[in-house]
């Protein structure tokens, strides 16, 4: 099971390019398929389809529902490269039904509250001057907190006022920076970050003061941090302010396709999410100033 999990995990990088994240999960979730199989005295090449679907029905109990459907599409994944392959000759996973989920309104911040959240890194000392940046650029984009930890100083061109980020499935896309983020990366860049860089000097834009690539969880405590300073009650993540930045552009009148580009959803229902925050929004507002609501 582990060398064909290897096999399939080569393929999904390799071959399909997928994330570095979408293949965490996929060998997490396999990795438990195949403790079972091995516990059952199972085989990957035999299992059949009541089998994984008994597999599937023991995790509804441990594990939420969303966890389990994405169990359910590693699994048809994986089983569909072993045919491909020629390892077996029919897929068992293959009509096993991924269950439908409501869809969690994203927590979305306020043109108030992001106002406060950028207003709290100190620009006169070379955190602060990198903060402002990572959180002026984020707000102004959209990224998601992979892209921009991942951003080289060549994908940002400050005089086009666009920089360029490879997201989900290595799909590069172009993103428009706004005036302020521009400010403020032009700042950090000339100021604070020639100060960071230790040895070799690194493509990555934001560095840490080893010299080194600022890291997913670094940024989630910085985060955390100034939403705690701005008196932010509302769970805040780097996600959190990708939502408000969707939001406050259909808020604002903005195209849905053309914030679907910018986000780098691939299929604009995950971008229609946001029309439905809108629309709260709109009933909100409607609600406390109409005279008769």
């Amino acid at each position: 099971m582990d060398a064909l999990i290897d096999q399939f995990i080569n393929y999904s990088r390799l071959e399909r390019g997928l994330a570095d994240n979408t293949i965490q999960a996929y060998g997490r979730d396999l990795t438990r398929l195949g403790r079972f199989l091995e516990q059952e005295n199972l085989s990957p090449l035999t299992v059949s389809r009541d089998q994984i679907i008994a597999y599937m029905s023991s995790l509804m109990g441990s594990l939420s529902a969303r966890s389990v459907a994405r169990t359910i599409s590693s699994a048809r994944s994986f089983f569909r490269f072993l045919t491909v392959e020629g390892h077996i000759q029919e897929n068992p996973a293959r009509l096993l039904e991924i269950p439908r989920l409501s869809r969690k309104l994203p927590d979305i911040l306020s043109t108030a509250e992001v106002d406060r959240l950028l207003s709290q890194p100190d620009p006169s000392t070379p955190a602060g001057n990198r903060d402002r940046a990572m959180l002026e650029l984020l707000y102004a984009t959209g990224l998601r907190v992979s892209e921009l930890i991942g951003l080289k100083v060549l994908n940002v061109n400050l005089e086009s006022g666009f920089l360029r980020t490879v997201g989900k499935g290595s799909k590069e896309r172009l993103v428009p920076i706004g005036g302020k983020a521009i400010d403020a990366v032009r700042a950090y860049v000339s100021d604070d970050r020639p100060r960071m860089v230790r040895g070799p000097n690194l493509p990555n834009l934001f560095l840490n003061f080893r010299g080194r690539p600022l890291t997913r969880q670094g940024f989630w405590k910085i985060i955390k941090q100034y939403g705690k300073a701005a008196g932010i009650t509302k769970e805040i993540a780097p996600h959190t302010i990708r939502h408000s930045f969707a939001s406050h552009l259909l808020e604002g009148g903005a195209d849905l396709r053309a914030v679907q580009v910018m986000l780098g959803h691939e299929d604009i229902s995950t971008t229609q999410i946001y029309t439905h925050v809108t629309r709260d929004k709109l009933r909100e507002l409607h609600e406390k100033y109409h005279p008769r609501p």
